[in-house]
């Protein structure tokens, strides 16, 4: 599907797009031989780029080779970011001409609740329950390397700048501003060329609040307010939205993540935190020099200003800024008691105990500013102030801690083994039950410091101990959440409840059980999704477990893993299991009556959960969101989401927007559940015979650079679980990542198409029934939408130059034959259900961008199957192996959503 650049609403973005051409041709031509240039060239042009490359590279030097990656990337880089720019461009251009609010906009929100005449004590009662978290996790997705990123940053701040231009001499300083960036991104490298550490992920996730979210927490407040408050006057909003993370808390899989990790994390935070915190405060002192003699002020501010430590004469008739002086050096003082060396030339003053008492003493100041005629003032700086420290508190995120069910089991066996009791591992699951709620039962420990323990079970209890003291420190909130990974039986659950008990973040007596941290099973496997309604009957089945939870503000946190479970049985059986999950957890929550909130593990693939989080959100089914959602945001996507403050406050609104119309708007149409569980069965039953057929691991391993990604160094932690000779033990990272690279994308489609068939063979009115899902249904409409776009990046002819690696040629193309007749299956009952002649037909953005970059893309692809060649003949050949590495990192940089 082509589209002409030159409409009225594009002319913007071709002449972004060609002002960085022009520089990056600039670059080209003084760094680069001729035939680089040319080739580049031709490229844009062509539209099999792959067949071009194959002829071309042969003909060129290592040199020539890495520059032409390094260039083809380059441009799909621009083409990024000037996309990004226009999205903004368009969306301001939209807002300053007074037009209609869109779906994810708060304000079309309130109109909904209008238009439903939903009051505003429901509203408000909705919003008091509330909560809302975005979590920012390390799983490796991210290929760009930070010096990369930020080279992006500066250009897509420069480009807003060129229509601001009103003289060629002012264009021309402009143009020489974007040369220097290209030639610093030209001579940057892309890849790394070492293993990334826990301490530098820790630093990425923190540098994003510096970078963005200080700016866009207070900014989406500030718009939630104002659009409630213009239908609702009456409506408060309270802290309904947060950030969360799970950098330096989680170790599955990760065995460089350790007590001590944990607390770098946390310094780490602090300092990010209180340097904010102390750079505002000195904002608001030089903002706030209000005199007694122009102004009334109240006596709370008064009390302050007498303690202050700022005794210059000219503050005398300034208590606000006195005041401010004694905030700033308690402030102080609490960063240098939690190891934060913070500088205040007001000295330092006693620590604050907590955050509340923190509060306590800016709003004095507000509420002064309010009460004494300058509530301007007061709804000014120090509001979006005190909102950030209300949502960040002195620990910046809380962390969740995560580790996998068996570790877990490993603790609590070699703790039963040293103080003489039974043998827990060869216990049946009824019995393992009983004997954990014995010793839950009990005050006495079981931990002996007497006794020589192995060093993973010190290392585990260690995580715990530091988690305890961390929560005493930088307040109970720092550390809410500890996640059971592959959470497969009840008495995963109560083992690390006993690991809580014996570390001290659990108490139980006499039936008397109070936690302080919440217990969150993880169901990621097909099976796992099904036996979650059991698992969690029996637990609330248990008085103990019962009194946890009431402990718990009566909510139970439920995780839901979308990889394993798309890994293990494709795209449309993960999907459907998922939602056959909750709609029974809600039944089972509803019968107990416990609050849920699931917490929803998504990738930025279709083929790990990804997809648009508006329409996500509202394809939840009725009951299972209500009020209370934790999603995962992880690699590019946190960077592509949230690195710019004004995108990352629109896609956290999206966020709330969603949360809040699925609670008071819940869509009550489920899905036809015969029709659902027929097509879920057959597509599951394709898509395991591909992966289970004979030889088929060894052509994906052949086939695709899943090697390559192993040792890219995207991430602290390994690839895979034990071996890439399995796919079970493979992690649905690389897996998803891998297809993508190839550009078969097969896990987010295989299986769709011969079920589809299947279906309306054995019953004809069932095409019309589905048919009808997609245009009515939100559950099934958002399956197909995001397939749709999966399969419209998919592409088949350069997915055969890949098939052609394989060792076994004959074999090889069998199943690439297999490949691609489905494929074709699944995108003609696709455009079937859909009505319509072409993918993509109600999704200009993204056709339009993928013709902009298919040629680039093709172009990489190609290069990467002729390195990948080469490499095989050359295993140690080190400078191929980082030309592939570079060509995985152009071509995750152009598809974006990767893992």
């Amino acid at each position: 599907m082509q589209f002409n650049l030159l409409t009225e609403k594009d002319v913007d973005l071709a002449a972004d797009v060609q002002f960085m051409t022009q520089s990056l041709y600039a670059v080209l031509e003084n760094h680069a031989d001729e035939i680089v240039v040319n080739a580049v060239k031709i490229l844009a042009k062509a539209q099999d780029a792959s067949q071009v490359v194959t002829t071309l590279l042969p003909t060129l030097s290592l040199e020539q080779t890495e520059n032409l990656i390094t260039a083809v990337g380059m441009f799909a880089q621009m083409l990024n970011i000037a996309e990004d720019v226009h999205h903004e461009r368009r969306r301001l251009a939209h807002e300053w001409a007074g037009d209609a609010p869109h779906n994810g906009d708060v304000a079309e929100t309130v109109k909904k609740f209008k238009r439903n005449d939903i009051n505003s004590d429901r509203i408000q009662a909705a919003l008091n329950a509330t909560q809302v978290n975005a979590v920012l996790t390390a799983h490796p997705t991210e290929v760009q390397r930070q010096a990369t990123l930020i080279s992006h940053r500066k250009i897509r701040a420069l480009l807003p700048r060129r229509a601001q231009c009103h003289s060629a001499e002012e264009l021309a300083e402009l143009q020489r501003e974007m040369d220097i960036v290209l030639l610093t991104l030209w001579q940057t490298s892309e890849t790394r060329h070492f293993k990334i550490s826990v301490k530098s992920e820790i630093n990425n996730g923190v540098n994003i609040f510096p970078m963005s979210f200080f700016q866009a927490i207070p900014k989406l407040y500030r718009r939630l307010e104002k659009q409630f408050q213009a239908a609702f006057p009456e409506i408060h909003i309270p802290d309904i939205l947060k950030i969360g993370g799970w950098i330096g808390g989680d170790r599955d899989g990760n065995p460089f993540v350790s007590a001590e990790t944990l607390r770098e994390a946390f310094t780490r935070h602090a300092d990010a935190a209180f340097h904010h915190y102390r750079k505002e405060l000195e904002a608001l002192y030089q903002e706030l020099p209000l005199s007694v003699r122009r102004v009334n002020v109240s006596d709370g501010v008064l009390v302050l200003s007498a303690k202050s430590p700022d005794t210059d004469v000219a503050r005398q008739e300034e208590p606000y800024r006195r005041a401010i002086a004694y905030i700033l050096s308690r402030m102080v003082g609490k960063a240098h008691e939690l190891g934060v060396p913070l500088g205040c030339k007001f000295g330092v003053g006693k620590p604050y105990t907590s955050v509340a008492e923190f509060l306590h003493d800016l709003r004095l100041l507000q509420h002064s500013l309010r009460d004494n005629g300058s509530a301007v003032l007061a709804n000014g700086r120090i509001a979006d102030f005190i909102r950030i420290v209300s949502v960040c508190g002195f620990h910046l995120m809380p962390l969740d801690l995560r580790q996998h069910a068996d570790k877990h089991s490993d603790v609590v066996a070699e703790l039963f083994a040293k103080a003489g009791l039974e043998d827990y591992f060869r216990l049946p699951e009824n019995e393992k039950q009983t004997v954990l709620l014995r010793e839950l039962n009990n005050p006495r420990p079981l931990f002996s410091p007497f006794a020589q323990y192995s060093e993973a079970t010190c290392y585990e209890l260690a995580i715990f101990r530091e988690a305890n003291l961390i929560k005493q420190q930088f307040g109970e909130d720092a550390i809410s959440q500890s996640i059971i990974s592959n959470c497969e039986k009840p008495s995963d659950l109560l083992a690390l409840a006993l690991i809580l008990k014996e570390t001290g973040l659990l108490t139980s007596q006499n039936g008397a059980v109070q936690s302080r941290i919440n217990i969150v099973p993880l169901f990621e496997t097909i099976e796992a999704l099904a036996n979650a309604c059991p698992i969690m009957e029996t637990m609330f089945g248990l008085d103990w477990y019962r009194a946890l939870i009431a402990s718990r503000d009566n909510i139970q946190e439920i995780m839901l893993g979308y990889s394993d479970s798309n890994k293990d049985g494709g795209y449309i059986s993960s999907t459907w299991g998922l939602y056959q999950a909750e709609i029974g957890l809600v039944e089972v929550f509803k019968k107990h009556n416990v609050r849920i909130r699931l917490f929803h593990g998504r990738g930025g693939s279709v083929g790990r959960g990804g997809g648009p989080s508006y329409q996500a959100i509202l394809a939840q089914p009725a009951g299972s969101v209500a009020g209370q959602i934790r999603i995962t945001e992880q690699g590019e996507v946190i960077n592509s989401k949230y690195a710019d403050p004004s995108n990352a406050a629109r896609n956290l609104e999206t966020l709330v927007a969603a949360t809040l119309e699925a609670t008071l708007l819940p869509d009550t149409q489920d899905p036809d559940v015969d029709l659902m569980n027929a097509l879920s069965e057959s597509s599951f039953q394709h898509y395991r015979a591909l992966i289970t057929r004979q030889g088929f691991i060894d052509y994906f391993l052949q086939t695709s650079p899943i090697e390559q990604i192993a040792s890219l160094n995207l991430g602290s932690r390994p690839a895979s679980r034990k071996t890439l000779a399995r796919i079970q033990d493979l992690r649905a990272i690389p897996w998803v990542f891998s297809w993508m690279q190839n550009r078969l994308m097969l896990p987010a489609w295989y299986g769709f198409g011969s079920a589809v068939e299947e279906l309306c063979q054995r019953d004809s009115g069932s095409l019309k029934k589905l048919q009808e899902h997609a245009q009515h249904n939100h559950f099934f409409r958002t399956i197909l939408s995001n397939m749709e776009q999966v399969m419209a990046k998919t592409d088949l002819t350069l997915a055969e130059h890949y098939a052609a690696l394989s060792q076994d040629p004959e074999h090889g193309a069998a199943i690439f034959a297999t490949i691609k007749a489905e494929y074709q299956r699944s995108r003609q009952a696709l455009l079937t259900l859909l009505q319509a002649e072409e993918l993509l037909m109600d999704n200009r953005p993204l056709a339009r961008s993928l013709a902009l970059r298919i040629p680039y893309l093709n172009a990489l692809g190609g290069l990467q199957v002729a390195l990948l060649q080469k490499l095989r003949q050359e295993p140690d050949n080190q400078h191929t192996l980082r030309m592939v590495h570079q060509t995985i990192n152009g071509v995750a940089q152009g598809l974006r959503n990767t893992g």
